[in-house]
């Protein structure tokens, strides 16, 4: 019997460390680890350099001083636009999730077909190793990396400065990208966001043990602790970057939120999404939120993602004026 016990325990942390490597953390794919440290005044962005992949695509190399290091973002380009167009055209975010990177969206999915006749700029940035999408704790010193900061203070301003991008924005994301896309909502940027399988209730039975145990294989050796402290000793700021306690905050805004709901042993990140997802919508609902939910039978893949996009495609357009 103990040892039946031992082998259930062993095989319940590597599904929770498989479970946490999928929402909140990613491997470095070729060329998208950072660079070494680059300094500049905090609020400050440095050097910015662009290169043209195709008729749409253009991918921006920044100096970030939020994250002390050089990121890159992918921009489709919507038809007719031009720098020295004399407008500006709405805006979709899509975050991507763990074990992905800024590239994840155009190359595992549809989203440039999706897009072409549509009369908007697509911002797919890079959300960092274990990212999180938020400005990490590191034993209250705070400091890079500060991923809100550089999405919301430095990218955000620069594409409305340089790459004619307008006010009127949406964001998406999956898995990571999906805790994500809410909380930048949450933050009064953007009218609409959708979440697919996404990390909305960090804090429901089973996820901050995921994160404890997750973020060291994960993120070869990172220690989970410096994103947002102790989930007990610091419950205040896994609150405040937890979507479902910040629900009350999304008043307004044109909410999608979609996950499958395997099983555990089917799938166990697909699993704690679900869950999540489900508890988020009822948060919402109870604050007297509207959201559109779909929850189906499925796995955490970017072929059930890139059909959630189709399917909140036309309400995120809506919401911005997009047509």
């Amino acid at each position: 019997m103990t040892g039946r016990v031992m082998v259930l325990g062993g095989l319940l942390v590597l599904a929770v460390a498989i479970v946490v490597a999928v929402l909140v953390a990613r491997s470095p794919g070729p060329g998208d680890r950072p660079a070494p440290a680059v300094r500049h005044t905090p609020g400050q962005i440095g050097e910015v350099t662009e290169r043209r992949l195709d008729e749409r695509r253009m991918e921006l190399t920044i100096e970030s001083a939020a994250l002390e290091a050089t990121t890159r973002v992918r921009l489709l380009l919507p038809k007719g636009w031009s720098r020295d167009a004399g407008r500006t055209w709405p805006v979709l975010w899509l975050l991507h999730g763990g074990l992905d990177s800024y590239t994840s969206w155009t190359a595992r999915t549809d989203v440039d077909r999706l897009t072409r006749d549509t009369g908007v700029i697509v911002v797919m940035p890079d959300g960092g190793r274990c990212g999180s999408y938020s400005d990490w704790w590191n034993d209250g010193e705070g400091g890079a990396p500060r991923w809100a900061g550089y999405h919301l203070k430095e990218l955000l301003p620069l594409l409305e400065s340089r790459y004619r991008a307008g006010g009127r924005r949406a964001i998406a994301g999956y898995s990571m990208g999906g805790q994500g896309a809410m909380l930048y909502a949450a933050e009064g940027h953007f009218q609409a966001a959708a979440s697919f399988s996404g990390a909305v209730d960090i804090l429901q039975e089973g996820v901050p043990q995921a994160v404890m145990a997750g973020t060291t294989v994960g993120c070869f050796g990172t220690d989970w602790k410096r994103i947002w402290g102790d989930p007990d000793a610091q419950r205040d700021i896994w609150r405040a970057h937890n979507p479902y306690d910040q629900a009350g905050r999304l008043k307004g805004v044109r909410l999608y939120v979609a996950s499958g709901t395997a099983e555990f042993w089917e799938d166990p990140a697909e699993h704690l999404a679900g869950k999540a997802g489900k508890a988020f919508a009822a948060r919402l609902e109870e604050l007297g939120i509207a959201v559109q939910t779909h929850f189906y039978r499925g796995r955490h893949d970017h072929a059930h993602w890139q059909r959630e996009l189709h399917r909140a495609y036309p309400m995120l357009m809506r919401a911005i004026g997009a047509r």
